[in-house]
């Protein structure tokens, strides 16, 4: 089965979108086991920095995939269960270098489709700006998840956000939709924080997720450490809000019902066999996972 691509996006940047992408990234791959790649399309390599790659120390990043054509195989780093594309500043100049190419926002889906069928989800973390780096991302994938706050200024850019989406999918990417809004350092005690959200629900119905995440210290000092908050502070609330936020993302995927089969297979997989029902060595055993 091919790869579910989601692109996680706002024009307006310390919203969340990097924290998010990583967070229900890691989740979604370490608890249920899905096979995750992590693209990093920022030139900040927030994403990469995050996950304790140093964007200075890399030689090769997501701009030689798309100004030299290299097999992104050779760019992914492995870390903390799932795999990363990183990015790094020299990233900055690829929109002046590609603006003579005709086919420049379609070559991160093009380097994206080789891959479709060695992960279970392709994570974009697109910049902020509606640039081209942004509109390649949007090509690429087939989701949009947008990353807001419940701030005014955060809710009056949902509409240009909705007409560039609107824009890429006429001209370049019929599929594209908007499949969720994540809000980000929610604070519910405040009354615009709830007046915003009630707002976007309105305008976005059914697309909002029902987990809002909420503000969390352990959250910004993640990033510090190199870590996910799922390994950095597993049982902080930020971790419970982003695993909320990971099963509804599976479940707008489509992927809910693997989710179901799996945990039955796990459980079953650790249920011991008595010894009568065993190999004949009188001690209880593992069954076989299923396909074994």
């Amino acid at each position: 089965m091919a790869a579910t691509v989601t692109a996680f996006m706002n024009q307006k940047g310390g919203v969340g979108k990097t924290t998010t992408t990583v967070n229900v990234g890691a989740i979604v791959a370490n608890e249920h086991g899905r096979r995750v790649l992590l693209v990093d399309l920022d030139p900040q390599g927030n994403l990469s920095d995050h996950l304790g790659i140093d964007p200075n120390a890399i030689e090769d990043s997501v701009y030689n995939v798309l100004i030299d054509r290299t097999d992104p195989r050779v760019v992914i780093r492995r870390v903390h269960g799932l795999e990363v594309l990183p990015a790094n500043l020299d990233l900055s100049g690829a929109a002046m270098e590609l603006a003579p190419a005709g086919d420049r926002i379609l070559r991160l889906r093009e380097a994206l489709s080789g891959l479709a069928d060695q992960y279970d989800h392709i994570m974009i973390d697109c910049p902020p700006g509606l640039g081209l780096l942004t509109v390649s991302g949007l090509v690429a994938a087939g989701n949009v998840v947008v990353a807001m706050q419940a701030e005014y200024l955060a809710m009056r850019g949902i509409s240009q956000l909705m007409h560039t989406v609107g824009m890429v999918a006429e001209a370049a990417n019929p599929g594209l939709a908007i499949a969720g809004v994540v809000f980000c350092g929610f604070d519910g005690r405040t009354t615009l924080a709830r007046e915003v959200k009630a707002e976007v629900e309105q305008f976005f119905p059914g697309m909002v997720y029902r987990t809002a995440v909420r503000k969390n210290v352990r959250l910004a000092e993640a990033p510090s450490r190199g870590l996910p908050i799922n390994i950095y502070d597993p049982g902080c609330a930020g971790a419970a809000d982003y695993r909320d936020v990971a099963a509804e993302f599976l479940e707008r995927s489509g992927d809910v019902d693997r989710v179901e089969v799996e945990m039955e297979r796990d459980i079953l997989a650790e249920t011991p066999v008595p010894p009568d029902a065993g190999d004949g060595r009188g001690t209880w055993q593992r069954r076989p996972q299923w396909g074994e």
